[in-house]
């Protein structure tokens, strides 16, 4: 399945939205998980005759599902995955990159099949401590006939205890550059109307460019070697205590918002 909570939507995407306001929103921000309002868009997995494909992740996996090593093409983040079939209703994903595990999630399917949970570690894109949370899915149509439990369409509903290193991010805004970094490691210098900068420390992403919509309202676009990934809308409150972030999935077409608090 695709990550939960991709980490560039968390540390990246919406860092500067606060520099519509100026200095008077430097600081350090939190998402607050309980304001999450996940895509539509369901994900579609299939677990049949000893093979995994999840159509809807980027990149489309298709592999054995032995729990042997099957190299996967196409991501910055990983290059193979391994999965293992735990029993009739969990199966554990583990993600690896030059040899080097990078990310495994482990989903259980409720007893009557309506609902599951997926537990996930990443470091695919930290340079820290991975990110770590859990899960929350509800079935929207089952998989077909002497498939696994895990098969069919699953919608996002919540998820829990994700780690801080994930939600929480610092800016400085100096003029009309943006600066920001993350306990994760992603950072970059900005200027608003200028071109693209430098985006630091994540596989997936090699450069930014930031536009302001009006005077509450910045929108940033997310590039990998100048292919646009991901373009955010962040709005600020009146007080300058929250930021609304809507988050566009140019690869999915889908769309999620989140509201970060200043701490």
């Amino acid at each position: 399945m695709k990550k939960l909570i991709p980490a560039v939507m968390l540390v990246g995407l919406f860092l500067p939205a606060v520099a519509a306001a100026q200095s008077a929103f430097d600081g350090t921000w939190k998402i607050d998980m309980k304001t999450a309002k996940y895509s539509s868009k369901p994900d579609t997995v299939l677990l049949k005759d000893g093979v995994y494909e999840c159509s809807t992740c980027v990149p489309p996996i298709k592999v054995k599902a032995d729990g042997t090593d099957q190299k996967v093409s196409g991501s910055p983040y990983f290059d193979a995955t391994a999965i293992k079939i735990i029993n009739d209703h969990s199966i554990r994903e583990t993600f690896k990159k030059n040899g080097k595990v990078v990310s495994t999630q482990t989903t259980v399917v409720s007893a009557d099949g309506k609902t599951a949970t997926a537990e996930f570690s990443d470091s695919s894109n930290t340079n820290a401590a991975p990110v770590t949370g859990k899960g929350t899915m509800t079935r929207v149509a089952p998989g077909p006939a002497g498939s696994h439990a895990v098969s069919g369409q699953w919608k996002m509903e919540k998820a829990d205890a994700v780690s801080d290193n994930a939600l929480i991010f610092t800016l400085k805004v100096e003029g009309d550059t943006v600066h920001m970094t993350s306990p994760t490691g992603q950072s970059y210098v900005a200027r608003i109307d200028g071109p693209d900068a430098p985006y630091k420390g994540d596989p997936g992403v090699n450069t930014v460019s930031v536009k302001r919509i009006d005077k509450n309202t910045i929108e940033e676009t997310d590039k990998l070697d100048g292919k646009a990934l991901y373009t955010g809308r962040y709005t600020i409150s009146a007080d300058g205590k929250s930021l609304v972030i809507e988050n566009h999935d140019l690869r999915r077409d889908d769309t999620s918002e989140f509201t970060a608090r200043k701490i």
